[in-house]
């Protein structure tokens, strides 16, 4: 087998979210609990930092990851999905897994008859966490895949929790209302461990709040905590005044990351209380250079000057919320390529979208990709004005030969538009 076979094995002999969508999502922890034995519990070798929430976990993860690289740490990161590169999943000191190491993994998980029919998320997990194992990280940064109780992450009992906000996605699985939601990211917080919330407020915070009083775990709110006194937008990304590590430059940009940064400071100072020797350049450095050191893509994620061109990978109502007034700031008219996966609220984000901007209806490379014509009409029901186009390459393509110079280009609806994007020739 060579990393091609292993990675076609991955793909296409187990279920994969990205791939089927809910046929492949497998609540409970029973698989995950078997298969983490069966390679001897690797996670139990070194310390975890657990984080989930609907929107900025993947920024907040990279972030908390490149904070403590820069302060000596070794650093395990596993997130999804990826965007290019398989391996982008598993990292460690922002370095991907080697494939010969994905390899090896998965030749020597088919040679064992363990009884169990792991999805592919459960598979991966487990090989990310014995590569962390074998590489002696110090710590590892997890990211929630899908909710939190039922997550096959779940497994892990971590140093500290860190849930970021509550907004509607995976409606189908996680509950209709927001406290339904709450309750079910709540279940990454474990008796005695400390927990930061991002964003939450009436029934949502009451949610978080019995939970862990009920574990007894630490709970902080970073909305309440105020960690700096003032947000300045500059070419370098976001300028945060005032924190407790002096002024930071933020490289990510875009109106969501001030509550992300909020919530990652809180979080930093919950370590150093518990003895983690984080220093003030550290955390410096590790906003400034974030996506160096992690290889974090994908986050307002700027591909050109002229036209101003940009790509996120939002994808539900939450996320949209920000970057609906981001789109609107932005120079000239707006010519926007978007795509989105056949089981979100397509509606209520068109609702979001600018009624005056030029759009290009565009599917993704998965058969979760909902049809461009599909997409195209329910647009227009919405007074959205476009075309649609059969592949993102296209589309991209036709909103630069309109777009003048001075005008704004924005990609994305779906994180796999973007992957398509970034692993097109542009």
């Amino acid at each position: 087998m060579d990393y091609n076979q292993a990675i076609e094995f991955l793909y296409t002999r187990l279920p994969m979210f990205q791939r089927v969508g809910a046929p492949a999502y497998k609540p409970g922890l029973d698989t995950s609990i078997a298969l983490a034995a069966a390679f001897g519990n690797p996670h139990e070798s070194y310390k975890t930092i657990h984080v989930g929430g609907t929107n900025g976990k993947g920024s907040t993860a990279h972030t908390l990851a490149a904070i403590l690289q820069s302060a000596g740490y070794k650093v395990g990161l596993y997130t999804s999905p990826h965007l290019v590169d398989f391996r982008e999943r598993i990292r460690v000191d922002g370095k991907m897994m080697p494939r010969e190491d994905v390899t090896e993994f998965v030749e020597r998980y088919r040679t064992l008859d363990l009884g169990i029919s792991p999805s592919f998320f459960e598979l991966t997990m487990v090989m990310a966490f014995e590569y962390f194992a074998k590489e002696k990280v110090d710590v590892a940064v997890i990211e929630v895949g899908l909710g939190g109780r039922l997550d096959s992450t779940n497994i892990i009992t971590p140093c500290l929790s860190v849930i970021t906000n509550i907004s509607f996605d995976h409606t189908q699985f996680l509950g209709d209302t927001l406290p339904a939601i709450a309750a079910e990211k709540a279940g990454i917080i474990k008796p005695g461990v400390p927990v930061v919330i991002g964003e939450s407020s009436g029934d949502v915070r009451e949610v978080f709040s019995q939970k862990a009083a009920a574990e007894g775990a630490p709970i902080r709110y970073a909305d309440d905590e105020h960690p700096f006194a003032e947000v300045l937008v500059v070419d370098e990304g976001i300028i945060y005044r005032s924190t407790p590590y002096g002024d930071l430059t933020g490289e990510l940009s875009g109106e969501c990351q001030p509550k992300n940064t909020a919530t990652i400071l809180v979080a930093v100072n919950e370590l150093r209380k518990m003895g983690w020797h984080i220093a003030t350049a550290a955390v410096k450095k590790g906003f400034a250079e974030v996506c160096g050191l992690t290889g974090l893509m994908g986050r307002w994620m700027k591909l050109a000057d002229a036209p101003f061109t940009v790509c996120d990978t939002g994808h539900n109502t939450g996320g949209w919320q920000y970057l609906s007034r981001q789109i609107a700031g932005s120079p000239g008219k707006k010519h926007i390529v978007i795509g989105f996966v056949n089981d979100k609220d397509v509606t209520s984000i068109l609702r979001m979208l600018p009624s005056d901007a030029r759009y290009y209806f565009t599917r993704a490379s998965i058969a979760r990709a909902l049809d461009e014509r599909l997409l195209l009409e329910k647009a227009t029901a919405e007074g959205l004005n476009g075309e649609a186009y059969p592949d993102v390459a296209s589309a991209y393509a036709a909103a630069r030969d309109s777009a003048s110079p001075d005008d704004t280009i924005f990609i994305g609806g779906s994180t796999f538009v973007v992957a398509d994007l970034l692993a097109s020739s542009v």
